[in-house]
Order: C-alpha cells, then sequence, then structure tokens
C-alpha cells in the first residue's frame, strides 16, 4: 500500500485524494435565489447525499472560497429554501456551465437554454428541463470550522418538501424511480465525470 498522512499533507493533496476515493458522488444541481435582488443563482456540488427518510432529509455541503462563503450558501441562510435538481446527460452540459465564478447580482441561467417554472412549495424557481427536483428547506446549518477555528465549508441538511418527477424517469404503478430511464451522471475527480453504468442486484442478509 501507499500510505500518507492526513496532517502531512496540502489542501490540494487532501482534495484530490479524497475528490478521487469517495466515487462516485451524486450531483446537487441547486437554485437559490437572493431575497434582498430577486436573482437567481443555479450552482452544481457533489457533496451531496441522503441523511435521513423520515423525515426526508439531504445533506450539502458547500466549501468556502478564500474564507467567503459561495452564493448558494448566502442564499440558503438568508432564505432558508431552495431547489435541488437531479443532473443527467439532458442537462450535463448546462450544468457545467453553472459551475462558473459570477458576481452575485448576475444568474448563472441567464444565458442558457432552460425554463424557469414556479416550484410547489419553496419561493426559488424550478428548472423544467431537469428530470428529478427536489424543492427543500434548511433543517438544519453547521459552519464547519478548522483548527484555527476559521469557517471552512457551510454544510446545511435540508429538508424535502416537494418531489416533482418526470414520467420517463418514473414508474406511477410501483412508486419507484427508473434509473436506467434517468440516467443520472455522477462526478468523480478532476474534470471527469460518469454515467450509471452497469447494475446488479444482491440480496442483503436477513
Amino acid at each position: 500500500m501507499i500510505e500518507f498522512s492526513a496532517q502531512e499533507l496540502s489542501g490540494l493533496q487532501n482534495y484530490k485524494f479524497l475528490t478521487g476515493s469517495v466515487i462516485p458522488r451524486p450531483i446537487a444541481w441547486v437554485t437559490t435565489k437572493d431575497p434582498t435582488t430577486q436573482v437567481v443563482n443555479a450552482a452544481p456540488f457533489s457533496y451531496f447525499n441522503v441523511v435521513s427518510s423520515q423525515p426526508p432529509l439531504v445533506s450539502l455541503s458547500i466549501n468556502r472560497a478564500q474564507g467567503l462563503a459561495k452564493d448558494t450558501a448566502r442564499n440558503l441562510l438568508a432564505q432558508k429554501e431552495g431547489v435541488i435538481h437531479i443532473v443527467n446527460e439532458n442537462v450535463l452540459t448546462i450544468m457545467n456551465q453553472t459551475a462558473a465564478s459570477l458576481p452575485p447580482e448576475i444568474s448563472e441561467l441567464e444565458q442558457q437554454p432552460v425554463t424557469l417554472i414556479s416550484s410547489q412549495q419553496v419561493d426559488v424557481p424550478s428548472i423544467q428541463e431537469a428530470a428529478i427536483r427536489l424543492e427543500v428547506r434548511v433543517h438544519q446549518y453547521v459552519p464547519v470550522t478548522d483548527q484555527n477555528q476559521r469557517i471552512v465549508s457551510d454544510l446545511f441538511i435540508l429538508e424535502v418538501l416537494h418531489y416533482a418527477f418526470d414520467p420517463a424517469v418514473f414508474s406511477a404503478e410501483r412508486q419507484y424511480i427508473l434509473p436506467e430511464k434517468l440516467g443520472p451522471i455522477a462526478r468523480l475527480a478532476g474534470n471527469t465525470y460518469a454515467n450509471l453504468g452497469d447494475t446488479f442486484d444482491i440480496r442483503r442478509p436477513y
């Protein structure tokens, strides 16, 4: 084995080792709104997962840039709600464009071929082209600090208030999402992504 002590590594090395090891990661493509300017922000994050099903909670961790909270984190703290879109090939290129760092007063969606529609339970627009949308509100906020008590990441536990599924990716009869129809895209490391690939079943022991 090739081994390293994490305490002796640079931040870049830890980032590369973590994002290269914890793969594949689902992508949360999040819309939020600045309650003062009404600008709709959109950005993708892969530090994202399920926390609980009762209540329905997901986690979203947003790393700070040079100690500053990103637009999504600031908007979630201010308005307490947003919409998470699950990424597939249909929206992958647009999602990647919204990863650009823009000033808060400019929406990442301004020049993108997407349709913003009203959400059902939050005052943040949804992206119609996404096959799965989760309307969420902030359930818990945890400022993550380093050894010097500087905030390095904004961790949100978000409660899912409303689900929207494209009929093409959802079996109404079985109440089941069809992963092969959804074709979710996962994040690896660097500029690399992955699709679903082969699936297989293994029965759990009882």
